[in-house]
């Protein structure tokens, strides 16, 4: 991407993960969606198939197995490798991840289904945690794909067992869910708050809310966006927005988030900039909710009471080549794609107002917040602001940002 500008400080997933790997010395842990970091152009259930060798040595596909032989380095050293994981993705699932276990009793990976413990949802969490102190959390999938071909963010933390041991906790109790069986402990409860029936785990409502140590996924979000202050910016940058569920069975209605923005734009004369992925898989109802969200400029002047001086701009993200995504050979046929699948997209999930970041692995959508495991990272460290909100900047101000257009009537 030629027109975006390089950000000082900041550092290329691949490097992290690889020296996050190479420089563990004792325990390494692994929260992963899915494994892909071969690339697979001879395979043809694969996204890749069909790409020549120069094909995929321009795409940088070298990097995903760069990082998996720092995997199979750490394990050869004897270094503790833990993996939790969702169960992958269509061909090979978690073969990569059980590759790496075969034979290394040092290793072990489990699959956690979120499906028998919430009725839906996944491990959806990007986590590598070194040493118990040194971490990434961020957007990046472990495949190759996210090394080169997709925009990510995350924050790399570099001897801070403080943070590490709190993430580790997180990272032990879904160890601890994966040897559960989800029939015993699980029961359904209607919830009151979705109007929705609802797949639980028997504790879940058990610690008085009071009591909780820690904020939840979708509070994070909101505190960040209500941090901002008097005639601040808020910015938000995520692939998925949606206001609403999308793989319940029953649909909930969702405007957390929303709500939060225009409360800021009309209580603090805010403005709030949304940068949303335009890809090729891109949700089509998404459109009419971030216009929705638009129509708050509509109301922030509606009337002589109104003392309202905020307002939200939005943008859609694409990568070049979205649209030209996939196998470049399909049926024996060639497809005239030019790049392997779920490529080119911004993948980055993150916040940030004039005093505080937020930096997630969870898509702005309901699901995300409720039924899936994610984790994310708060700060109010000036520097870090300053850098997030400067990669930001740079996407915002890019070619590739294109305003999203109000409601016809508006």
């Amino acid at each position: 991407m030629p027109h975006l500008p390089l950000v000082p400080g900041v550092l290329s997933s691949g490097d992290v993960l690889k020296w996050l790997a190479g420089n563990s010395t004792k325990s390494l842990d692994i929260i992963a969606q899915y494994w892909q970091l071969l690339a697979q152009p001879g395979n043809p259930e694969s996204g890749d198939f069909g790409y020549s060798d120069s094909d995929m040595e321009r795409f940088g596909a070298a990097e995903g197995a760069e990082v998996y032989r720092s995997l199979e380095d750490a394990a050869d050293r004897k270094v503790d490798v833990r993996i939790v994981q969702h169960s992958g993705v269509y061909p090979d699932f978690d073969q990569e991840s059980s590759s790496l276990a075969s034979g290394r009793p040092n290793v072990q990976n489990v699959t956690l289904l979120f499906g028998k413990w919430w009725g839906s949802g996944i491990v959806h969490a990007k986590v590598w945690i070194s040493d118990s102190k040194d971490v990434y959390i961020g957007s990046a999938n472990n495949d190759w794909k996210s090394l080169t071909q997709v925009k990510e963010l995350g924050i790399y933390l570099v001897d801070c067992p403080s943070i590490a041991e709190k993430v580790e906790v997180y990272y032990n109790n879904l160890w601890t869910l994966s040897t559960l069986n989800a029939s015993v402990y699980t029961t359904s409860v209607w919830d009151d708050q979705w109007q929705a029936l609802r797949k639980l785990p028997c504790w879940s409502h058990f610690v008085p809310l009071k009591e909780r140590c820690k904020w939840a996924d979708e509070q994070g979000w909101v505190d960040t966006i209500k941090s901002v202050q008097y005639g601040g910016t808020i910015r938000i940058s995520s692939m998925d927005w949606l206001g609403q569920s999308q793989y319940l069975k029953q649909t909930v209605y969702w405007a957390s988030l929303s709500s939060a923005i225009s409360e800021v734009i009309f209580s603090k004369n805010a403005t709030a900039k949304i940068l949303v992925a335009h890809w090729a898989h891109f949700i089509p109802n998404t459109d009419q909710y971030l216009k929705a969200l638009l129509y708050s400029n509509i109301l922030c002047n509606s009337s002589k009471y109104n003392k309202c001086g905020g307002k939200v701009e939005i943008r859609y993200y694409e990568v070049p080549g979205f649209n030209d995504t996939g196998a470049a050979v399909k049926d024996g046929k060639s497809t005239g794609n030019v790049y392997p699948g779920y490529t080119r997209v911004n993948h980055g999930k993150y916040a940030v107002s004039d005093v505080r970041a937020h930096i997630g692995t969870s898509n702005l959508i309901w699901d995300y917040f409720y039924t899936t495991a994610g984790v994310s990272f708060g700060t109010y460290h000036p520097s870090l602001i300053a850098q997030l909100q400067e990669v930001f900047d740079a996407d915002w101000n890019s070619p590739y940002a294109i305003p999203v257009e109000p409601l016809q009537g508006s």
